[in-house]
């Protein structure tokens, strides 16, 4: 552990940091995460004055019930994410919808992070149903609240748009101009299909009710230990319907759910037989 640091730093504060954020996330933080776990809680201290990790960290533990514990989490989560990322799965969702008979098609996309997968799945069911007002219901949740807040308004520098189509461009986004030149917003069509909500996924009970027929929860697993995974994916498959589909991320594999989860294609499952007789019932 390097000591040239503005702050006092040792290895057992990151080990109290690990065993905090997994207590209250799930996130399980290696040991490759010492600098980024020092460069990121180092602006709360800062924020707060503290002189030394072990005290702030010590703070938080004596005040469970802190808005600061929100700080700490959104600091220690990573939100990478893109419009349209691994396209294969908005691909195999527009055929979803379109031989679905559910109406409205329930989506939740489990880690919306500041909203460009969310927004991808609004544009997709505009385009898979040719209506500006499709028969869709779409709710995006993440545990961090700043990058919640940021997809709920749906601005962007223009370069978040690049990858995008000249069509999808003028169709969905309306581009800012003077204060706002550079920026761009995604127009009312989309913003009126999201949901947005602030949901952990360590919870005990998550505020959604019904079935849905297609869960997104890409790139997530990978912050969480098997044990943990487990729990959660048992959950969202009691939310799936009979012939609704999970999605994860390029990475994740449900190798280890295999009496529950069956492969129907790249990074996609359906429930099994098994899954459907206890966990398909209202």
């Amino acid at each position: 552990m390097q000591n040239d640091h503005e702050f006092n730093y040792t290895k057992a504060d990151f080990a109290k940091v690990v065993d905090l954020i997994y207590r209250r996330a799930g996130i399980r933080l290696n040991e490759s995460k010492q600098q980024m776990v020092y460069s990121r809680l180092a602006r709360r201290l800062r924020a707060l004055q503290y002189d030394t990790f072990s005290g702030y960290l010590r703070w938080l533990e004596q005040n469970p019930d802190s808005e600061e514990w929100q700080q700490f989490i959104n600091a220690l989560t990573t939100n990478l994410t893109s419009f349209f990322r691994e396209s294969h799965h908005f691909d195999l969702l527009a055929e979803q919808m379109q031989r679905s008979a559910s109406h409205p098609f329930r989506i939740w996309c489990a880690a919306s992070s500041t909203g460009e997968e969310p927004y991808s799945l609004a544009m997709t069911a505009i385009e898979a149903f040719n209506l500006a007002k499709p028969p869709v219901e779409i709710i995006a949740s993440d545990l961090d609240t700043n990058v919640l807040r940021t997809a709920a308004q749906g601005i962007y520098s223009i370069d978040k748009l690049e990858k995008l189509s000249l069509e999808r461009k003028r169709n969905f986004f309306l581009k800012g101009n003077k204060n706002n030149a550079g920026k761009v917003m995604a127009k009312k069509a989309l913003r009126d299909l999201l949901e947005f909500q602030q949901i952990n996924l360590l919870d005990d009970r998550w505020p959604l009710s019904g079935k849905f027929d297609a869960v997104f929860c890409r790139n997530v697993m990978i912050y969480f230990d098997q044990a943990t995974q487990k729990i959660i994916l048992e959950k969202i498959g009691r939310l799936l319907k009979e012939d609704g589909l999970l999605y994860v991320g390029h990475s994740e594999n449900l190798h280890f759910m295999s009496d529950y989860y069956r492969s129907f294609g790249k990074t996609t499952y359906q429930l099994s037989d098994k899954a459907k007789a206890i966990w398909s019932k209202p």
